[in-house]
């Protein structure tokens, strides 16, 4: 949890964020202007990033399309980013033309995931994933709102084009010791969720891989288990694959300190891999630091061919496949 964080949850606005700053508890650098939910609406955004010291706001140049079409497995679209932020038609426009045919938008809290929800509803190229982040759980518990939150979630994921619960998962790198029973109650709530409405989950796994791992075996995971941006090393890797867990890659596997996530790569069955941007976050190598966008999955998916010593279109191919076998058809 960001210290010294308030929740400020007035029944009208859905998201846990600091009375003060608006900051969200995740510590994401973004900030949640308050909304009302039934002023919800895909064309505005949810949450503002903040600069946080990047010197380089400009969005990257695309990158040549792919020649074999790719799905973005977990983004954030309704985060507004950049110096020149982008609707979410102009970012499937934008991605549509690098060869990014469809994205899975990722909420975190009740507002982005009525976000997510809306945009999968207005488009065909969006899938929503829905679910109160570990970072937002505490948050919601203090103020006496997390059984409620999740209960909004179950509502969402009834919709058709909500193929997804997260993310989800542990977090003890920004949450202190006491958040920590609100995580695993919500992460645990989560995994009951994905269950009942027999949808896939999408695991926010961060300096916590035993208790992920541990509490996955302890309840049972979902059907389809998705590690997104994957943080553990090849033996955690050969661990989730062997249970069928599914890897989502996002642009850190190119980062020059990340040794460990291509060593992952390497080990992962193909039949397991998915790519993801995370955006407005982690964009890969060569732009690191500037916005990201699902634009610029081929840098990433063109940096894991190169490591598997595959051809990118065959890559795209495996990764495609395994994206429809995770949520289903994108089509309307």
């Amino acid at each position: 949890m960001t210290p010294n964080s308030t929740p400020d949850l007035p029944v009208s606005v859905g998201g846990a964020a600091s009375a003060k700053t608006g900051k969200s508890a995740g510590g994401d650098g973004a900030t949640r202007p308050q909304v009302a939910a039934e002023a919800f609406d895909a064309s505005t955004y949810v949450r503002e990033r903040t600069a946080d010291g990047r010197k380089e706001l400009r969005y990257p140049e695309s990158p040549e399309p792919l020649m074999v079409p790719v799905y973005d497995n977990h983004t954030h679209l309704e985060i507004s980013d950049g110096d020149s932020p982008m609707t979410l038609e102009q970012q499937l426009d934008r991605a549509t033309a690098a060869g990014v045919i469809g994205v899975v938008q990722a909420g975190g809290d009740i507002e982005s995931s009525r976000w997510s929800a809306h945009a999968a509803a207005s488009d065909s190229r969006v899938l929503a994933a829905v679910a109160i982040h570990p970072n937002e759980a505490p948050v919601y518990a203090a103020a006496g709102r997390l059984a409620e939150a999740i209960a909004v979630i179950d509502e969402l994921a009834a919709q058709p084009r909500v193929r997804a619960i997260g993310e989800t998962g542990l977090d003890f790198f920004r949450t202190e010791a006491d958040g920590i029973p609100a995580q695993l109650e919500s992460f645990e709530a989560h995994i009951a969720l994905a269950k009942k409405h027999n949808i896939a989950m999408q695991i926010h796994d961060r300096n916590a891989h035993d208790a992920v791992l541990e509490t996955l075996l302890r309840v049972g995971a979902p059907d389809r288990t998705v590690f997104h941006c994957f943080s553990g090393d090849d033996v955690m890797a050969r661990i989730a694959a062997d249970r069928g867990y599914y890897l989502s890659f996002a642009g850190n596997v190119t980062f020059k300190n990340a040794q460990n996530l291509r060593d992952a790569l390497a080990v992962t069955p193909r039949e397991r891999i998915l790519v993801e941007t995370d955006a407005p976050f982690l964009t890969p190598t060569p732009h690191r630091g500037r916005p990201n966008a699902p634009y610029l999955v081929p840098v990433t998916v063109r940096f894991m061919a190169a490591e598997l010593g595959v051809g990118v279109d065959e890559l795209c191919a495996q990764i495609s496949a395994n994206t429809l076998e995770v949520y289903g058809s994108f089509g309307a």
